[in-house]
């Protein structure tokens, strides 16, 4: 059997893959140890731009070196700022706009993403996507600041407009409280 339901970041990843082409233009809002970074410039190739942010210097740093490693770091420009700030450094339309809350992965956990920063990043990530344009975001509950953050991911992409706005909820029902979960936010065209 070659389907398999899988995680959160799976379904993230997967949707990206079928949505961006190469050439686009895209934001890492969270970069963290720079995985979905890298994923992101494979996917928009030699002459797409994939802007990142985090607010942690230990994150920008390791997710530099990974991007070097690579061969993949001309493709990027790293912030060390946090994602509520992407307005101020972003003006072009974007093709997608990823997210992944929670805190740096191997990093201090008292240093989270947090509702009243991500509604701002959010609110700037839908007024930058393009039509067409997809927004992925995995919220991690399990922890206050994430059981928040879900909570009212869900209250406000489900007050979005249809006429604006398609939106996916997955989650996995039987994976208990602390489990990711995926929304997936097309602008329409």
């Amino acid at each position: 059997m070659s389907f398999l339901l899988r995680s959160a970041r799976y379904l993230a990843q997967d949707a990206l893959r079928q949505a961006l082409e190469p050439g686009a233009h895209v934001v890492d809002a969270t970069m963290g140890n720079g995985h979905d970074t890298c994923f992101l410039a494979e996917l928009v190739g030699e002459n797409g731009q994939v802007i990142a942010f985090d607010l942690q210097a230990d994150a920008v740093e390791r997710t530099r070196q990974l991007l070097e490693r690579q061969g993949l770091l001309g493709r990027c420009t790293l912030h060390c700022l946090g994602h509520e700030h992407m307005g101020q450094v972003v003006q072009e339309p974007l093709d997608a706009v990823m997210f992944n809350l929670g805190w740096l992965p191997g990093g201090n956990k008292a240093i989270t993403t947090r509702w009243e920063t991500t509604r701002q990043a959010v609110d700037t990530a839908l007024y930058l996507l393009r039509p067409g344009g997809l927004l992925t975001l995995c919220a991690y509950p399990g922890h206050p600041a994430g059981d928040e953050e879900r909570e009212r991911l869900t209250l406000y992409f489900a007050a979005l407009r249809p006429q604006e706005f398609n939106v996916l909820h997955q989650r996995f029902l039987n994976a208990g409280p602390g489990a990711p979960e995926c929304f997936l936010v097309q602008k329409q065209g």
